[in-house]
C-alpha cells in the first residue's frame, strides 16, 4: 500500500502504541519485539486513529509546533509506518 493523502490512516490494531516507563518513551509493541519511538513519530501515530488523513496530520503537527514545511519528513515517516504494517 502507497501513501495516499486523502485516505484516513488506522495504527494497526494488531499492535500497541504505550508508553514504556523503562525505556522513558512511547513505544509500539507487537509479538516479535518492541519499536522505540522519538516524538515526532509518537504524534504522528497518535493521529491515526481512522479519521485523519496524512493532509490532516500535517497541517495539525505544522499548526501544534508552529513550523511550515513538515511535508516530506511527516509523509516518510507514514510511508515508513505503512510499509511497516503499522498503519493502513
Amino acid at each position: 500500500m502507497t501513501l495516499d493523502p486523502t485516505q484516513p490512516l488506522s495504527f494497526s490494531p494488531f499492535l500497541r502504541l504505550q508508553w514504556e516507563e523503562a525505556q522513558q518513551k512511547h513505544v509500539i509493541l507487537y509479538p516479535e519485539g518492541i519499536v522505540e519511538l522519538n516524538v515526532p513519530s509518537t504524534e504522528i501515530l497518535r493521529l491515526c486513529d481512522g479519521t485523519h488523513t496524512a493532509e490532516d496530520i500535517l497541517v495539525e503537527l505544522e499548526e501544534k509546533f508552529n513550523q511550515t514545511g513538515l511535508k516530506n519528513d511527516i509523509f516518510g515517516f507514514i510511508e515508513v509506518a505503512i510499509e511497516n504494517g503499522w498503519v493502513s
